[in-house]
């Protein structure tokens, strides 16, 4: 078994947990949940811009920050020019947990994704509850007939979705005509290995309206232009930042001298 599917399953058991203890019906009665949803879509439209994740640790990378603060790094990424903010949920994988997406939510004024490994309608009630604005959707880890009901219940509750593709077989289980915001990572979460060029390859074969989101391995301005070469709209940066957040001023001030 890879690690993808060991942290699938490991999913799996617990989402029945938690609806077992939290239904759904309990989940829709915090405030949160008929929160107004701030749009990443609108974000993109605008420039490119940059999500900036929170994450105490990872498989790949092991811990990064164990004890960081998610509030104090959300406002750090903002005062640095970050269009969004993504937070991982998973807790025992990457040591997230719905309160860190919470806490930022409820601080920040720039809209708010939840990262996790969603293959199950709960979750969606869940990240509506604790305040998310959009949700992950990864199109590896589900089948098509899945991806689609998820996404269609997602916008339903007026959660946007970042669909995130690896493979490039998967492409064909992806609708174009409604999702418009695709994630690209380049990172194969089946062995951890990481290639930007990835990028290239699999937007080459993507319709030229949606907005492509590049994401994993990301380390410096020399890598996000390269990317953005590619035909990027943004990226999503998560261990360099979480390593050293004022390297976002650096992406995006570099970025700026560019457009000049």
């Amino acid at each position: 078994m890879n690690k993808l599917q060991e942290i699938v399953n490991h999913t799996r058991t617990e989402i029945e947990f938690r609806k077992k203890n939290h239904p759904v019906e309990q989940l829709q009665e915090r405030s949160l949940y008929e929160s107004k949803t701030r749009s990443l879509i609108d974000q993109f439209k605008k420039d490119f811009g940059i999500i900036a994740e929170f994450k105490r640790r990872s498989p790949s990378a092991g811990t990064i920050q164990q004890n960081a603060d998610p509030v104090e790094t959300a406002f750090d990424y903002i005062n640095s020019g970050a269009v969004g903010i993504s937070v991982l949920t998973d807790e025992k994988y990457f040591g997230g947990s719905l309160h860190d997406i919470e806490q930022v939510s409820k601080a920040v004024h720039i809209p708010v994704l939840r990262k996790d490994f969603i293959i199950d309608e709960y979750q969606l009630h869940e990240a509506k509850a604790f305040g998310a604005d959009a949700v992950l959707l990864i199109a590896d880890i589900v089948s098509k007939q899945k991806l689609h009901a998820l996404f269609t219940r997602a916008s339903g509750l007026n959660l946007e979705c970042l669909v995130e593709i690896y493979d490039e077989s998967v492409i064909d289980n992806l609708d174009f005509s409604v999702m418009k915001l695709i994630g690209i990572n380049n990172r194969d979460l089946r062995t951890f290995t990481v290639d930007l060029n990835h990028t290239k390859e699999v937007i080459k074969k993507l319709p030229a309206d949606v907005i492509v989101i590049s994401e994993s391995g990301i380390q410096n301005s020399d890598d996000l232009n390269l990317v953005k070469s590619f035909g990027a709209k943004g990226a999503l940066i998560g261990e360099s930042l979480m390593r050293n957040r004022g390297r976002l001023f650096e992406f995006v001030n570099k970025q700026q001298t560019i457009g000049k």
